[in-house]
């Protein structure tokens, strides 16, 4: 796919529309995902933690890295919004964007939104690829200078390009506090503009955060 692709739309309302997911032909084939229709009814995580409750003692700290189910550690960056409400996901598959307006390792409520591309011409499948097809219960460790925490994926999702507009949960600084993996996925339709759906992947935090 190229970087032709609008991205992540994030208008005021932070509206996704899509993860750069446009392009003449996909570089690589993707595994097959889910059809969205064969997922939970309602994929929100339960809360492991409270919904209210006191505000961490940590210092929380955006993203560094994340550990995926595989063990493949991927650098984190903070990504911000172009004045189209775009969110600027990394050009490279090996790096995904934490956006900046979501929550971080050591906030105690909110969403913290990871997105990355599925794949590239120049580098093929990236390592968010893994997006299409891990399961409920695979872990997740996100990392940052000196803290670390863990979470476990609790659902996984096919949404239309342009169907998240009125799924706050996936992006809001609100609520319990949850991780949300974002990847385009296929089908691949380059006259339809290419990646036809976006994998949603959600996670619920196991524990606190840790100091490292």
């Amino acid at each position: 796919m190229t970087r032709s692709a609008p991205g992540i739309l994030v208008s005021a309302g932070l509206l996704l529309a899509a993860a750069g997911c446009a392009g003449t032909g996909p570089a690589a084939t993707p595994p097959a995902a889910d059809d969205p229709t064969t997922q939970a009814a309602d994929p929100r995580p339960q809360p492991v933690l409270p919904a209210r409750r006191a505000r961490s003692e940590v210092s929380p700290r955006r993203p560094a890295s994340a550990t995926l189910p595989s063990g493949r550690v991927v650098p984190v960056t903070a990504a911000g919004t172009t004045g189209a409400g775009v969110l600027d996901v990394p050009d490279d598959v090996d790096v995904a964007g934490w956006w900046r307006g979501g929550s971080r390792i050591g906030d105690p409520f909110g969403s913290i939104l990871l997105a990355a591309h599925v794949d590239s011409w120049t580098e093929g499948l990236g390592p968010f690829a893994e997006m299409l097809t891990t399961s409920e219960g695979a872990r997740v460790r996100l990392e940052a200078d000196g803290l670390r925490q863990d979470f476990e994926v609790t659902s996984r999702r096919l949404v239309p390009q342009g169907g998240l507009a009125d799924d706050a949960w996936i992006y809001a600084a609100a609520g319990d506090l949850r991780l949300t993996l974002v990847t385009c996925a296929p089908p691949y339709d380059a006259g339809r503009g290419g990646y036809q759906n976006l994998a949603v992947v959600s996670a619920r935090p196991i524990g606190p955060p840790e100091t490292t």
